[in-house]
């Protein structure tokens, strides 16, 4: 009966509802984040290993010649300024909380009063210069050695070297003369470190090129 009924509706006449598709997000953006604080801290981990690794005394020094810079740059160059900075700065984070993982073991803020710790403060600045300074979305592949080599010295020369020396100055009563002559010590390893930068950074932008994209 009450199919007779004028305002009765049959099932077929109803209009099904508009369907709303769901808001989708890129994989590559929705992997992002989660990859970047992997390589940050991948990045952290490994200069903590490249200090703990290598800690020789120099002759009439106050500042160990360690892997930190080579650590520092390679962040720079692999990740970018911004990720690099940041994987350089969780690690000093790490060590100044306390945890042992500066030149000869230390650790804690105690560390802020010793010759070393303008390189140390410095090597924030160092690994997002480096990273700035490789712009090598647009080098030719054949170059990047050259380039690397060239912005890792530079950030290493102009930015790592003068905060370096100004604070072991300012710790050790050297004059300005004596501490650039004692910072002018470890360039020859940091010229060495900046070379296996360049080689290192080569062979992994050759396997994987996407990272050139990712910076």
């Amino acid at each position: 009966m009450s199919a007779d009924r004028p305002d009765a509706v049959t099932p077929d006449a109803v209009a099904p509802a508009p369907t709303v598709p769901a808001p989708t997000v890129p994989a590559a953006l929705s992997r992002a984040p989660v990859a970047d604080v992997a390589l940050v801290a991948t990045f952290a981990a490994f200069l903590v290993v490249c200090t703990v690794l290598l800690a020789l005394p120099v002759p009439g020094g106050s500042v160990p010649v360690t892997l930190q810079t080579f650590a520092v740059m390679l962040a720079g160059v692999l990740l970018g300024p911004r990720r690099g900075a940041l994987a350089v700065l969780l690690y000093l984070v790490v060590g100044f909380a306390g945890l042992p993982v500066f030149a000869q073991g230390r650790g804690g803020l105690a560390v802020l009063g010793a010759a070393s710790a303008g390189y140390l403060l410095a090597f924030v600045p160092g690994a997002a210069a480096a990273g700035w300074l490789t712009r090598l979305r647009r080098v030719p592949r054949t170059w990047l050695p050259a380039v690397v080599l060239g912005a890792t010295t530079a950030a290493t020369v102009l930015v790592v070297y003068p905060i370096g020396i100004a604070v072991m100055a300012a710790r050790t009563g050297l004059s300005a003369g004596e501490a650039i002559v004692a910072g002018a010590a470890f360039l020859p390893f940091d010229v060495v470190k900046n070379v296996l930068v360049a080689i290192v950074a080569a062979a992994v932008f050759r396997a994987f090129p996407d990272m050139l994209e990712r910076r």
